[in-house]
């Protein structure tokens, strides 16, 4: 029998979709919200912002609009969450409310920079309380005036820096463009848009562009009633588990956004069979059901430009590289060694671990496939990702690949283990 499972909630919409629902002029009614600890942080730090968020989220949540937004008091604590960091930096400089932002010693080694130049290049007023470039920080309140037009143009593209800054000046009434050199994820946008407010989006020139002209006054937006689509980075490991054990599977309500299709795009190069069935929309967001049925699998190349919309993923495609014929390789990915851990360096190290030939550049790896079972013990540095990347291989039949740390896997997919067991016994 095909094993039928739902994945939770996207873990990036539901940051947002907290956020949001705090500006919105009315209750939002949303269902499906992760409730996992990266997005418990985010409703915790907005909670000391003087948002009345729920401590329950089964089934249809109501979260509160026109938040009385208050200066915190103590530290903000974004635990894990370098979303919840990076985006509460923007909303609480659009806002001019102060607040310290700091986080765990993962987060800590995380570059803040990147957001904290282009909010100070708007006029807000924001010092390291540590390190340079890193949490903790200190946003102080402005005591009169908005934030500054900003037109920017990074030079690596990353939703994270971009929703920052449309927070930013969507929360002050700011004007703000966003040029980037690829496409990333467009949540934020797709959100704002279907909550009315004044955004154009799409392609441009082989990258993306973003304007938001509030014209000069926070504008209104409505609140939202929708169901947060499956998380489409947790499909990917799923899918990725069942190709490993020759296993079929089906995945219903999971998020389609093309931004997060990549890794749907490289498997069926590698020579997977999946189907995709679009359902319906969810916010802006397409959503739908995928199948899996048993494939060999074969190494490719993953192009520098594909790399934003796969980042997440390329975890789990490495190791999928170690069970393909031939080689795997990519580049382009240094961003993946300032993620929650240096991924590069473990998933190199840990292949080596394995048996598996693998070579390390400073912006990718070529991971040369190989028959037969693997066996060895996986540090994962407490990174989720590379904890269910290395789970996928160990349902592998005749694997004995050995965790550090599964209870990672809590800040993005607290039920993976179990959702996982469906496809080999062997990954108990």
């Amino acid at each position: 029998m095909t094993p039928v499972i739902r994945v939770p909630g996207d873990k990036s919409i539901s940051h947002r979709v907290l956020m949001l629902a705090g500006l919105a002029a009315g209750d939002s009614w949303v269902e499906n919200l992760l409730d996992a600890a990266d997005v418990r942080s985010t409703a915790e730090v907005l909670r000391g912002l003087g948002v009345d968020v729920p401590c329950t989220w089964s089934g249809r949540v109501r979260l509160p609009g026109d938040a009385a937004w208050r200066d915190a008091e103590g530290i903000l604590d974004c635990g894990n969450s370098g979303t919840t960091a990076r985006l509460v930096a923007g909303l609480a400089a659009g806002l001019g409310r102060s607040a310290v932002l700091d986080g765990d010693d993962s987060l800590r080694r995380r570059p803040m920079e990147r957001v904290v130049y282009p909010l100070q290049a708007m006029g807000a007023r924001i010092e390291y309380r540590g390190v340079r470039g890193y949490i903790p920080i200190e946003l102080r309140a402005r005591a009169s005036g908005g934030l500054r037009v900003l037109r920017h143009r990074p030079r690596v593209a990353s939703a994270q820096v971009k929703s920052c800054l449309l927070l930013a000046g969507l929360a002050s009434g700011t004007l703000v463009e966003v040029v980037e050199p690829g496409r990333s994820r467009d949540h934020t946008e797709r959100l704002l848009e279907a909550m009315g407010a004044p955004i154009t989006f799409g392609p441009e020139d082989g990258g993306a562009r973003v304007l938001l002209d509030p014209g000069g006054a926070p504008p209104a937006l409505r609140p939202l009633d929708l169901r947060v689509p499956g998380d489409p980075s947790s499909a990917a490991f799923l899918v990725g588990a069942a190709l490993v054990a020759g296993r079929r599977l089906r995945l219903e309500g999971v998020g389609l956004n093309p931004t997060r299709t990549g890794y749907l795009e490289v498997l069926r190069r590698m020579g997977a069979r999946i189907t995709i069935t679009e359902t319906g929309r969810e916010g802006g967001e397409p959503v739908g059901d995928l199948s899996v049925e048993p494939a060999e699998l074969r190494g490719v190349e993953i192009e520098p430009a594909l790399v934003p919309r796969v980042l997440d993923e390329l975890p789990l495609l490495a190791v999928l590289g170690a069970q393909a014929g031939g080689c795997l390789s990519v580049r382009g990915a240094r961003e993946l060694r300032v993620k929650e851990s240096d991924r590069l360096a473990l998933l190199a190290s840990n292949l080596d671990e394995l048996g598996v030939q693998c070579r390390e550049w400073e912006d990718g790896l070529e991971v040369s496939g190989r028959a037969g079972p693997l066996s060895g013990s996986v540090y994962t540095d407490g990174d989720h990702r590379i904890a269910m990347a290395f789970g996928v291989l160990a349902v592998a039949p005749g694997s004995d690949v050995r965790i550090d740390d599964r209870a990672c896997v809590a800040v993005s997919y607290p039920g993976f283990w179990e959702d996982l067991r469906l496809l080999s016994e062997e990954a108990a």
